[in-house]
C-alpha cells in the first residue's frame, strides 16, 4: 500500500521509462504494482478490452507490470486538437473539446474523483508507481495543479526527480525545481535520478556530491543513454529526431508519411526491429522522392481534414499519386484510410469548420464523419482470397479508434472481416483493397489499428507488396510483438538495477514520507 512517484524537471527527461523500469523491478521481485498518472497529454492513444481510451505510456507501464491496461491508471486523456483546444477523455470516453483556459478553469473539479482512484488502487496494489507530468516547478499552473504535488499530496507519496543530462544543465535544473517550489511541496521530494548519461561516470562524481549537499537530496541513480531497447513512444517528439533517418537497410524500402497531427505511429514499431524493412519517416515532399519507396504508409490523424490539406499544400499528395501510378502501394490507416477516398464529409462539424473536401481519389471510397467517436478491440479475418493463400493464420487482434464511416462508391471488396468487437460476435467486412496487376502493387485502406502486431499477417501483407516487386522478404521476428516487447522490459529493467543505488531505492520507497 506504498507508493512511489517520479516527476521530471521538464518534459521528455525519461519519467515515463524511468516507472515502466520501476514497475518491472517491484513486479520482478514479486510485489504486485500498478502504474498511475491522473493527467497525460497525447495523440497515440491506446483503446483497452473495454474499449476505453486512454495514455499510451501507462499501457507500456501496465505491460511492464504485468498487468492488462485500465483507463484507472490514466483518468484523463487530452489530445490536442488546436494549438489553443484538445479533446478531453474523463475514464476513457470523450467529455468535448475545450480552449486551453477553459480547462485549466475546470480541472479542479476532477481531484475529488482522482483521490478516490488512488485510494482504490493503493488498497488493491502493493505499490502504486505514478508518474508526473512536465515540470512541477510551472508556477503559472501551481494552483491549479492535479497532476504533480496534488497527486502526491493525495497519494502520501515520496518524490523522485527525474532530469535528463544529455540536454544539458541537469545541476541546475535539479536545484531550480526544488528550490523554485513552496516549503511544504520540498519536502516529498526524496531522491534525484540522473537519465541519459553518456561518459565516464567517475568525472560526474563532484557534481554529484555537490547536488547532494545543495539539496540534502541522495543521487538515485545515473542511468546510461541507450538506443538499443525498443519501447513505445507516447508522444511524436522521439519521432521527430527520426526523420529522414532510415531504419534498417532492408530490402523493402517503406515510408511513413510524418502528418502534422499524426497519431498512434506505435503501428509501424514492429516494421522497425525488422532487419529487412528500411523503414522511413518522411515529412516534406522531396523526402518522399529521394527514397522511392516500395510501400507508402499512410497513418492515422487527429485531424484528418487538416492533414489532407498539408498534403495538398506541400505537394505530397501529387508525388504519393504520381509514385503509385508509377509502381508503389500505398497502406492508408485510420485517418490515411479516409485520405486515400474521393471525399470527406463532416456537415456535423465534427472535426473542423469544413464540411466536405475532395481526398487523394485512389480509392473509390466516401467518409462522413460524425460526432461519436468508435474505440474498440477487434479479432478479424482475411476476407480477400489473394490475402489468405499467402497466411494461414485465420484470426488477428487489433484496435479501431476513430470518427466517421467510410463506404464504398465502387466494387472493392474489403480485406478483413471483424469477428469479434469488445469479445461479442460482430461479423462486418473492414477496410478496400484494390490489387493492381498491370502495375504491381496495391492500395489497401483500413480502420484498424496494430496490423503488424500480429507477426502472420505483417509478414502476409510486406511479403506480397515485396513479392511484387520481385524481392524476397525474410523477416526473423518470428515471435509475437508482444514477446518480444517483454523481453524488452527485462532488459530494461536489468539496466536500472545495474545504475541504481536499489538499497537506497527500496528505502525511500518503504520510509514513504
Amino acid at each position: 500500500m506504498k507508493a512511489i512517484m517520479v516527476q521530471g524537471t521538464g518534459s521528455h527527461v525519461g519519467k515515463s521509462v524511468a516507472v515502466a523500469a520501476i514497475c518491472r523491478i517491484l513486479a520482478s521481485d514479486g510485489y504486485s504494482v500498478c502504474p498511475f498518472k491522473s493527467q497525460n497529454m497525447a495523440l497515440n492513444s491506446y483503446v483497452t478490452a473495454e474499449g476505453k481510451e486512454m495514455g499510451r505510456a501507462q499501457v507500456m507501464q501496465a505491460e511492464a507490470a504485468g498487468l492488462k491496461p485500465s483507463v484507472y491508471m490514466n483518468p484523463i486523456l487530452i489530445k490536442p486538437v488546436k494549438d489553443t483546444s484538445a479533446q478531453i477523455i474523463f475514464m476513457g470516453k470523450v467529455l468535448r473539446d475545450m480552449t486551453a483556459s477553459e480547462y485549466e478553469s475546470k480541472k479542479k473539479i476532477f481531484l475529488s474523483r482522482i483521490e478516490e482512484i488512488i485510494k482504490k488502487l493503493k488498497s488493491k496494489y502493493d505499490y502504486l508507481v505514478i508518474e508526473g507530468a512536465g515540470s512541477p516547478a510551472e508556477i503559472n499552473l501551481l494552483e491549479n495543479d492535479i497532476v504533480n504535488m496534488a497527486t502526491a499530496q493525495i497519494a502520501a507519496s515520496p518524490v523522485i526527480l527525474a532530469a535528463d543530462i544529455d540536454k544539458g544543465g541537469v545541476f541546475a535544473s535539479f536545484y531550480g525545481t526544488v528550490k523554485i517550489l513552496p516549503p511544504k511541496y520540498q519536502k516529498y521530494f526524496k531522491g534525484l535520478l540522473i537519465n541519459k548519461f553518456r561518459g565516464d561516470k567517475k568525472l560526474l562524481d563532484p557534481a554529484i556530491r555537490w547536488i547532494e549537499e545543495k539539496l540534502n537530496l541522495p543521487v538515485v541513480g545515473t542511468i546510461p543513454y541507450f538506443d538499443d531497447i525498443v519501447l513505445d513512444e507516447e508522444d511524436s517528439v522521439n519521432l521527430e529526431r527520426q526523420i529522414e533517418q532510415k531504419r534498417g537497410k532492408g530490402k523493402l524500402k517503406v515510408a511513413v508519411i510524418y502528418l502534422p497531427h499524426i497519431s498512434n505511429f506505435t503501428d509501424f514499431n514492429a516494421l522497425q526491429i525488422e532487419q529487412d524493412i528500411e523503414l522511413t519517416y518522411v515529412k516534406k515532399d522531396y523526402q518522399l522522392k529521394s527514397i522511392e519507396p516500395h510501400l507508402i504508409i499512410i497513418p492515422g490523424s487527429k485531424s484528418t481534414i487538416s492533414d489532407l490539406l498539408y498534403l495538398k499544400k506541400t505537394k505530397m499528395a501529387d508525388t504519393l499519386i504520381s509514385m503509385y501510378r508509377k509502381g508503389a502501394s500505398i497502406i492508408g490507416i485510420c485517418g490515411g484510410f479516409q485520405m486515400l477516398g474521393g471525399r470527406i464529409v463532416d456537415r456535423h462539424q465534427a472535426e473542423s469548420s469544413i464540411q466536405s473536401v475532395s481526398g487523394l481519389k485512389i480509392l473509390d471510397t466516401t467518409t462522413e464523419f460524425f460526432t461519436e467517436k468508435n474505440t474498440s478491440q477487434v479479432e478479424f479475418e482475411l476476407n480477400r482470397a489473394a490475402l489468405k493463400k499467402r497466411c494461414r493464420q485465420e484470426t488477428f487482434k487489433g484496435y479501431e479508434i476513430h470518427m466517421g464511416k467510410t463506404h464504398s462508391t465502387g466494387y472493392l471488396d474489403p480485406p478483413f472481416i471483424i469477428t469479434k468487437r469488445e469479445g461479442k460476435k460482430a461479423g462486418q467486412k473492414d477496410g478496400c483493397l484494390k490489387i493492381n496487376r498491370n502495375s504491381n502493387n496495391l492500395v489497401l485502406g483500413t480502420y484498424i489499428h496494430g496490423l503488424f502486431d500480429n507477426f502472420k499477417l505483417k509478414e502476409c501483407l510486406l511479403g506480397y507488396v515485396a513479392a511484387l516487386n520481385g524481392i524476397s522478404l525474410n523477416l526473423k521476428q518470428d515471435t509475437s510483438y508482444e514477446d518480444f516487447k517483454q523481453k524488452q522490459y527485462d532488459q530494461l529493467a536489468a539496466l536500472f538495477r545495474k545504475n541504481m543505488d536499489i538499497d537506497l531505492f527500496y528505502k525511500i520507497l518503504n520510509d514513504g514520507l
